[in-house]
């Protein structure tokens, strides 16, 4: 008999039957709160009516056309839609289906137009599994171990993770942006650098946002250095923190977006935004594949769009976002055990440690489990996975936060005697 590979380590015990809005129903009937959202991806909850209804038409109509053989509607009306909200001058789009094929197109498309070998990342940072993008990240030894020789050319620099090094936010960058500087004089010449590649928040690595500072060092130093800037908004975009984008938090332009989760509420979509004239320079042939900019999940990322807009799910982000902050934040407060809460909208982390400041993974690992066990399914991330992160649907209301916030307080303090 067939099983799933055992290395496919379930998060919750849950075996879902149904979900609906900010709900998942198991076999048994029983209602779970869900603020995994499949890892940022049901942006507009389990099957909305709405884009339930726009995949269900497409798909009485045309289920797959290969798009560098025909072209679809649903995927010129949805390059038209993004159009709307993409950033200034990104006014040119290639669809693929999963994060890594896209953080490996942004990767090709920045060697070729640069003609630089050469890409900078940043400690923490998560860009998928596959090997050049394994490569790339610096969340987990797990994502790239045993899979070496690794691809040449990444190079990382300090992400500024002031609770990591014991600093204040303006220390630990300065900090960050003085060691980018020294890699440039020591490790990898400016001139043979390509493009920097960097989240808005760090997901993986444990919902840390970036900064205002740190990003428009990044940005001053790609314009004196013709290094292109790439923004990995795959966690972080589509009204995830309370913006439109991530990176509109700070300030900063891009030269590159990379985008896919919550882009088609569940439905495998991603790609990269660029301008026309940066696009361009990518080699004839470096872009297409089978499958990507299928006509369902193009179909569903307009309805997804259309709903973001319609029932204000960036401003509801951002409100309910302030709501489950504060109120992780005061359960912090009663918990020696939760040395920071932090995070940007409908991304929120609690990171777990000892009395010392030592990550305390196994009290992280604990609250997580007794939380799936009363109801409210969460996610750890992190290097140490001690840190875990609350990222519900944006429909989530403020009496589901609060739901959540009661679920969260009560285990917190069985588990740590607080």
């Amino acid at each position: 008999m067939a099983q799933l590979s055992p290395l496919l380590k379930q998060a919750t015990p849950v075996v879902v039957d149904h979900g609906e809005g900010v709900y998942l129903y198991d076999l048994e009937g029983k209602r779970h709160l869900d603020f995994t959202a499949g890892i940022g991806v049901t942006s507009t909850g389990h099957c909305h009516p709405h884009v339930v209804r726009a995949a269900q038409e497409q798909i009485g109509k045309l289920v797959h056309g290969q798009y560098t053989t025909v072209m679809h509607k649903p995927l010129l009306e949805l390059t038209e839609r993004l159009g709307e909200v993409l950033p200034g001058g990104l006014d040119s789009l290639f669809y693929a289906n999963s994060g890594s094929e896209a953080v490996e197109a942004a990767l090709r498309l920045s060697r070729q137009a640069t003609n630089r070998p050469n890409v900078i990342v940043f400690q923490g940072g998560f860009h998928g599994r596959t090997v050049a993008a394994a490569t790339m990240t610096t969340s987990g030894t797990r994502f790239s171990a045993g899979i070496g020789p690794l691809m040449t050319g990444v190079h990382v620099a300090p992400f500024p993770y002031a609770y990591h090094y014991g600093w204040d936010e303006q220390t630990a960058t300065k900090f960050a942006l003085r060691e980018l500087d020294y890699l440039f004089q020591t490790v990898c010449a400016p001139n043979e650098t390509a493009a920097f590649f960097v989240e808005p928040v760090l997901g993986e690595g444990g919902y840390v946002p970036a900064n205002t500072e740190f990003l428009a060092g990044l940005r001053e130093r790609a314009d004196r250095h013709g290094i292109l800037l790439v923004v990995d908004e795959i966690q972080t975009g589509f009204g995830r923190t309370g913006k439109f984008w991530g990176h509109d938090h700070f300030d900063v332009s891009p030269d590159i977006v990379l985008i896919a989760k919550g882009l088609a509420s569940g439905f495998p979509l991603s790609g990269i935004a660029a301008s026309q004239e940066l696009m361009a320079k990518a080699f004839p042939g470096s872009q297409g594949g089978t499958y990507g900019g299928n006509a369902v999940s193009c179909a569903a990322a307009i309805a997804t769009l259309e709903v973001i807009q319609q029932e204000n799910l960036v401003e509801n982000a951002a409100e309910r976002g302030r709501q489950l902050l504060e109120g992780a934040r005061v359960i912090a407060d009663k918990t020696p055990s939760i040395g920071e809460v932090r995070g940007l909208g409908l991304l929120v982390g609690s990171e777990f440690s000892t009395a010392d400041g030592e990550p305390d993974t196994p009290t992280a690992q604990a609250a997580q489990q007794a939380a799936a066990k009363s109801g409210l399914l969460l996610l750890t991330c992190g290097p140490y996975m001690n840190v875990v992160r609350m990222v519900p649907p944006l429909v989530v209301t403020a009496e589901q936060v609060d739901d959540a916030l009661r679920i969260w307080g009560d285990v917190v303090a069985s588990v740590t005697g607080s």
